[in-house]
């Protein structure tokens, strides 16, 4: 038997749900950069605006391949197995990202002051600190990565 008290509850949960997917959807804005990390340290920090060709080539042998073109990003080339990470096309909204997990390499999408702050999605409390260095900020030399 349903009682009342069961239905407040599902459309409170239901409430809250729309309210969080709409919330994590209303943020996605035109991305200004990409930020490339291997093995979680980074490898590079690109403008979207500057088509060229990255080559992640690791110590390890693993390597993969990243285009920019036309203001979007994508893993055109990987030496992994399932090539889950060359099938999922081009990105260029902030938070989207591309993960090729077997080769440890995460593309994420920045907006252009790229300094960190906003919210923690998880505690909720404000973040400041900045994002890794611009090293490659004009779309510098690839270079090797730590493993």
């Amino acid at each position: 038997m349903i009682k009342k008290a069961d239905i407040i509850l599902f459309f409170l949960i239901l409430a809250f749900g729309l309210a969080v997917s709409w919330w994590s959807l209303a943020g996605n804005a035109a991305g200004e950069k990409a930020v490339v990390t291997v093995d979680g340290k980074l490898y590079g920090t690109y403008p979207l605006s500057h088509d060229q060709t990255i080559q992640v080539v690791q110590k390890n042998g693993h390597h993969n391949d990243i285009t920019i073109k036309d203001g979007q990003i994508s893993m055109t080339f990987s030496d992994c197995r399932n090539q889950i990470c060359v099938e999922s096309g081009a990105i260029s909204q902030t938070k989207d990202t591309i993960v090729c997990l077997p080769n440890k390499v995460v593309i994420e999408i920045t907006g252009g002051s790229g300094d960190g702050s906003g919210v923690d999605i998880i505690t909720g409390t404000a973040v400041s600190g900045s994002s890794p260095s611009t090293a490659n900020e004009e779309g510098g030399d690839a270079h090797d990565a730590d493993e």
